[in-house]
């Protein structure tokens, strides 16, 4: 993420999400500086900026689940999240390196026209996750809530 404005607001929906850590990968500032994160994730979540994809060690069991506009992605609407997974995002003005697609256990795209902002992107693949995972009531056949 070339902005810590983005890297705020994805801390902040990650928090609200309930996610266990976050993470950056080469990131240029450190998540202290990701002033947008109101919530203040970096004091109840674990912050991991590791400096090259190598230096990356996910929790055991921990599935990598890119998030790119690629012709082989999978819909984000087709995809049964992990149990366990972390996701991650491109730059702004770039994608996903071949290497870390390659390192990637699936690649999921949101379906849209074009691309979106890197943290609202995040916050719909993490609002899909809790939405697909959690036990909520189905949704009624007609209008409005159970």
């Amino acid at each position: 993420m070339s902005k810590s404005l983005n890297l705020g607001n994805l801390m902040r929906s990650a928090h609200a999400f309930g996610a266990s850590f976050t993470f950056t990968v080469g990131a240029t500032y450190k998540a202290v500086e990701a002033h947008a994160d109101t919530s203040k994730s970096q004091l109840h979540l674990p912050h991991y900026n590791w400096g090259t994809l190598d230096d990356m060690a996910l929790p055991g069991g921990c599935k990598l689940v890119g998030i790119e506009l690629l012709d082989g992605a999978i819909d984000l609407p087709s995809f049964r999240h992990p149990l366990r997974a972390a996701y991650v995002l491109g730059p702004e003005l770039g994608s996903l390196s071949e290497p870390l697609v390659e390192r990637c256990d699936y690649v999921i795209k949101i379906p849209t026209r074009f691309c979106i902002n890197v943290a609202m992107a995040g916050a719909i693949v993490m609002y899909d996750r809790v939405k697909s995972l959690a036990r909520f009531a189905d949704r009624p056949i007609g209008e409005g809530g159970p």
